[in-house]
């Protein structure tokens, strides 16, 4: 099928675009990297009046270290957080969770921002997005505020985005380490490579000098209608040792987070049982890279 009829602009410049958002408001939607987009128009479940091409923006394709953290702008192409050593180095849950965004064609053409806007509650990017606190950062006709991704994730493909803003940024905070050693874990379930994921988790933990935990940030995605924090596993671990069996009792708190329904891909049974398991298996690879990193390895 063909896409519906619609206005094409796009603006060089952010203001333009934001400019843009607010002469079409509810009836313009943003293209970057157009991997959700172009579908959804092609069989016209959206039909908007006019469509906003952001990528000739370049203010919108940086990378920045900045005070607390790094700046990611919305226009980047995600494989640069796979390749970039800066991102590595600073973030490196992003840089581990993005190599499993779909496939490597898809991560060239797809944006930071376009996964943060589309809000698929499966996606990999908004789960690192609320497990390490970033912020977003959007500019609309009365300027630029700053969003806590938890807050801004508000449903099934809903953000907090008003219909005249435009998404500029991500800020992801650098995790200081400073209580012992940090390290960081990934892990996802998907019926193949690059299908959306039937659940997946990533873990930030910090370890004490005595190697128990100091800190745990736990972010599930797949589970609900938006990514999951998981609080009542965090609190769960604090102070406690890194063993198994804490590990898996904390885990469990998990289940009474999954909501997600039975679906073509997987009962809502399963996906409570496979919630507990991703979210050990991220805990336990944090684990395992903190006492690397403590020991030197």
């Amino acid at each position: 099928m063909k896409p519906p009829p619609f206005t094409y602009c796009d603006p060089e410049s952010a203001d333009e675009a934001v400019t843009l958002k607010s002469e079409y408001g509810t009836d313009s939607l943003v293209l970057a990297g157009g991997q959700s987009l172009l579908p959804m128009l092609t069989v016209r479940l959206v039909r908007p009046q006019a469509l906003i091409d952001i990528n000739k923006i370049r203010d919108l394709q940086k990378i920045e270290r900045c005070d607390d953290g790094l700046e990611i702008g919305a226009g980047v192409r995600q494989y640069e957080l796979e390749d970039l050593p800066l991102v590595g180095e600073l973030v490196p849950l992003l840089a581990e969770a993005t190599g499993y965004i779909g496939h490597i064609e898809n991560r060239h053409r797809g944006t930071v921002g376009g996964s943060l806007a589309h809000a698929d509650p499966a996606a990999e990017l908004p789960c690192t997005a609320v497990a390490l606190d970033a912020t977003v950062v959007v500019r609309g006709p009365s300027g630029t505020r700053a969003i806590a991704a938890r807050d801004f994730f508000q449903g099934r493909l809903t953000t907090a985005l008003e219909p005249e803003e435009v998404l500029v940024a991500v800020r992801y905070p650098v995790p200081p380490g400073t209580a012992g050693s940090s390290g960081h874990g990934f892990v996802e379930v998907a019926r193949r490579v690059g299908d959306l994921a039937l659940a997946g988790a990533a873990a930030v933990v910090d370890l004490e000098a005595d190697g128990r935990f100091a800190s745990v940030s736990v972010g599930v995605l797949g589970i609900s209608d938006t990514p999951v924090r998981a609080f009542a596993v965090e609190s769960a671990l604090i102070g406690e040792d890194p063993t198994e069996e804490n590990i898996t009792r904390a885990a469990k708190e998990i289940v009474p987070s999954v909501t997600a329904g039975d679906d073509l891909r997987a009962t809502r049974s399963y996906r409570r049982h496979l919630a507990s398991v991703v979210v050990s298996r991220a805990i336990t690879a944090a684990v395992a890279r903190a006492r690397e990193r403590r020991n030197g390895t």
